[in-house]
């Protein structure tokens, strides 16, 4: 097993390399300076002299670009002159000197994702902290509801095969599929956040902590996260239900269910003991690709609910042309497809013992 996920993290740090160096460069040929994006309407020839040394931007392209995987890597050098971009005292994290020659020094740091080109300094790693974990209840609570629902009606769908309430469930996730969530948070948004809000209690935006009447205390509001976890849990929720009844069928087929039919069990001792564990293979693939997608998708979802996470985030970044926040956006989600990979790679080898580690 240890060599196995050994494997797998030498892999993935290509891919993280891969994605680094593309949106390193697919963002650093867009037009602009990115020194008269930090200091807006007021720079002056003098200024951007000085921004352009301290965040080197005056320095080609190629050497930029090492820069950038020198704040990424948390085993970096620094020089020791105060006049360089890599000088330590510009890279406030916590590190640990390894050792020191003349002109430079080596430490062990977290990675530094630079700072906002828009909000006065602040760090990117700040940014991603306040917003990221919102997302994340979000993702989680649409899959829950995705898993809940998705693996219930694709048991009864497989039960009932060629009747009508298999036929109907069919019709139904086919339309939540071909569904776009900007368009379906939208409708959300308007029936149940206002033709039905004095019915359902909910509001058309709002995130999970607001303040309250008085600005003064942030509250827990529950509520607000309950139309953007059923609008962003409808599609993967479509697909779990056809890959569930379509895996279902294909199980009952098989010589051991026929075998546990003829032994007497039970449909629901079959389904639960026997032919749930072999059919999850499908939609544990599925489940692991949405919930990363689910980061990225949310972007209209938490935009049109006022959702304050890492999708909105990214619209308002988009909007100023906040490069640092896009790119360490992009990389964070980046991350979670490589770390969820490895985590459904792992299970696979416990759903399906044929499946062997080394292979």
């Amino acid at each position: 097993m240890g060599r196995y996920i050994l494997k797998k993290i030498q892999h993935s740090f290509w891919t993280l390399l891969g994605v680094v160096t593309t949106i390193f460069f697919l963002f650093n040929v867009l037009p602009g300076d990115p020194a008269q994006m930090m200091l807006g309407q007021n720079e002056d020839q003098a200024q951007l002299a000085i921004v352009k040394q301290k965040y080197g931007f005056d320095q080609p392209v190629l050497t930029q670009y090492l820069y950038y995987l020198n704040d990424l890597s948390p085993l970096s050098f620094h020089s020791n002159s105060d006049e360089d971009y890599t000088f330590l005292e510009s890279h406030p994290y916590s590190f640990q000197s390894l050792f020191k020659t003349v002109n430079t020094t080596v430490v062990l740091k977290y990675p530094y994702l630079r700072t906002s080109f828009t909000k006065q300094g602040k760090k990117v790693s700040q940014i991603l902290k306040e917003t990221l974990p919102n997302t994340i209840i979000l993702a989680v609570a649409s899959i829950c509801v995705a898993l809940v629902l998705g693996l219930f009606l694709g048991v009864i769908s497989a039960l009932y095969k060629d009747h009508w309430v298999d036929k109907t469930i069919l019709v139904v996730s086919t339309f939540g599929m071909s569904l776009p969530s900007f368009f379906s948070a939208i409708l959300a948004a308007w029936i149940f956040g206002f033709l039905l809000h004095h019915y359902t209690g909910l509001e058309m935006t709002g995130s999970l902590y607001e303040l309250d009447d008085f600005g003064e205390v942030y509250q827990l509001k529950l509520k607000n996260l309950i139309l953007p976890a059923l609008v962003l849990g409808i599609r993967p929720l479509a697909v779990v239900t056809q890959l569930m009844r379509n895996s279902l069928l294909e199980v009952f087929n098989q010589d051991y269910i026929r075998t546990a039919r003829a032994k007497g069990l039970s449909e629901f001792q079959i389904i639960t003991k026997h032919a749930m564990k072999n059919a999850l293979n499908p939609v544990v693939t599925a489940i692991s690709g949405w919930f990363a997608s689910l980061l990225a998708g949310a972007v209209f979802v938490e935009y049109i609910f006022a959702w304050n996470g890492l999708g909105k985030e990214i619209v308002n970044a988009l909007n100023t042309l906040d490069l640092p926040v896009i790119m360490g956006a992009v990389l964070i989600i980046a991350l979670t497809f490589v770390l969820i990979n490895i985590f459904v790679d792992i299970i696979y080898t416990y759903l399906d013992p044929k499946i062997k580690l080394d292979s």
